[in-house]
């Protein structure tokens, strides 16, 4: 080989070098480019995260503290349709004592009176409220209070005899157990 096609031949290697190295710093460019793109757009899906992360945490606590003042809200006012449905009984016990202060029939009074006690207990009875009947029924703690044990020859041990003061469920739950005497 000549001297000068051995010119030839390092010149288009080092041409070769040259493009190589130039299209791999391209591609290296091309590669950064790239990375910085996806850098850039997983920074904006985060940002976006971050505030649908905020948004979600400030509904929360509005929808909490909502909750709390719909729930206390609700505990103030529970009675307001009780007491709404006995206002008319209060109105008659007016009507009453304001009859037997002009009046002195006692026996329309009391007449009155037993009127308005029904209708007591009427209401009362439409929201749930019963009164227990426990006379001849076995003690039972959950729903009675013993305040004395007597001796019996009608009732067998552990059987209630008398009721001292009454016992009242609401639906199904015991508002006050029945005071009682037990046979023993």
């Amino acid at each position: 080989m000549s001297k000068e096609q051995q010119n030839e031949v390092v010149e288009e290697l080092v041409a070769d070098e040259t493009v190589e190295s130039q299209e791999t710093a391209e591609a290296g460019q091309n590669e950064a480019e790239a990375v910085d793109a996806r850098y850039a757009e997983l920074e904006k899906q985060l940002d976006e995260s971050q505030q649908r992360y905020l948004r979600t945490q400030a509904d929360f606590d509005n929808f909490r503290r909502r909750s709390i003042k719909e729930r206390e809200e609700l505990a103030r006012y529970a009675s307001m349709k009780l007491v709404t449905e006995l206002l008319p009984v209060v109105d008659n016990f007016e009507r009453a004592t304001a009859a037997a202060s002009v009046n002195d029939d006692a026996q329309a009074l009391a007449k009155g009176v037993d009127m308005i006690f029904r209708q007591l207990t009427q209401t009362l009875e439409q929201e749930g409220l019963t009164a227990m009947n426990v006379v001849g029924e076995a003690f039972n703690p959950d729903f009675h209070q013993a305040i004395m044990t007597v001796e019996s020859d009608e009732y067998e041990e552990g059987i209630i005899v008398e009721e001292v003061q009454k016992g009242y469920m609401l639906k199904e739950k015991v508002l006050r157990p029945a005071m009682v005497k037990v046979s023993g």
